[in-house]
């Protein structure tokens, strides 16, 4: 089934919404995994009060990567992971040995020998890739293609509307979303899902709209199918998306 979205609603609705803040890390050691990240995208950084460390893109419509101190073990892939693009051959061996240098390893995650994509592990185990150059479903997203996603078709849609980014994917049950302004896609590659095992790793951190309340928008988010857990501090509101990724609100900017 294929979901068609008013993009002109979703032009005049996005400045009431929420927009997507951060991607955040939890890493056991959240000053080292940025140097590793910032090295290989080539992005600065900036330290915060808490041991957390922000990466800042270049494009300020570009979204930020934060990394912030958790103790979570892995048990498996993570539910997210970043695709790099290439320009060449050339730059994705370029890209990799970059990675390789800066702690990264290769891993076997059941890819085939005649897929052209490699995929390491950055120093904490996240996994990421490096697409071959050529790939015409990242082409003009810039360095960072996409955050790939193990979800269902229905969080895509979620996320869509949540962020009123709209989608420019949505056949076989996988989905895909990017924002306006164009750049990093989100996508969702649909069933089967693998079940959820402890706290993700990587998850949103979400800006309420200016001038608006975070409990409007946690409102709001609820009534797309998000769930309020109840939980977090007093600078975030700790949420649930429809396949029960964690997700935060801030609730002071």
């Amino acid at each position: 089934m294929r979901r068609r979205i008013d993009r002109q609603w979703i032009g005049d609705a996005r400045d009431m919404t929420s927009r997507l803040f951060a991607i955040c890390f939890r890493a056991t050691r959240p000053s080292s995994l940025a140097q590793f990240w910032s090295g290989l995208l080539g992005w600065e950084s900036t330290e915060g009060p808490d041991t957390d460390v922000t990466l800042l893109p270049p494009d300020p419509a570009g979204i930020r990567i934060r990394f912030l101190p958790g103790q979570e073990h892995k048990t498996g892939q993570n539910r997210a992971h970043f695709d790099l693009t290439s320009t060449s051959p050339e730059d994705q061996q370029q890209t990799v040995a970059r990675a390789l240098a800066l702690g990264g390893k290769h891993i076997d995650v059941g890819q085939l020998p005649e897929e052209g994509h490699v995929v390491l592990a950055d120093p904490d185990g996240n996994e990421f890739c490096v697409i071959e150059a050529g790939n015409k479903f990242l082409a003009d997203t810039g360095f960072i293609g996409a955050l790939a996603c193990d979800g269902a078709q229905e969080v895509g849609y979620f996320w869509s509307e949540a962020l009123r980014w709209p989608l420019v994917w949505d056949q076989d049950q996988e989905t895909a979303i990017q924002s306006p302004n164009g750049g990093t896609k989100i996508t969702w590659g649909g069933p089967p899902v693998a079940p959820k095992t402890g706290t993700n790793r990587l998850y949103f951190e979400l800006a309420p709209p200016a001038g608006s309340g975070w409990e409007a928008e946690v409102d709001r988010l609820i009534s797309l199918g998000a769930t309020h857990t109840g939980e977090g501090d007093g600078a975030r509101a700790l949420m649930l998306d429809p396949d029960g990724n964690e997700f935060s609100v801030q609730k002071r900017r």
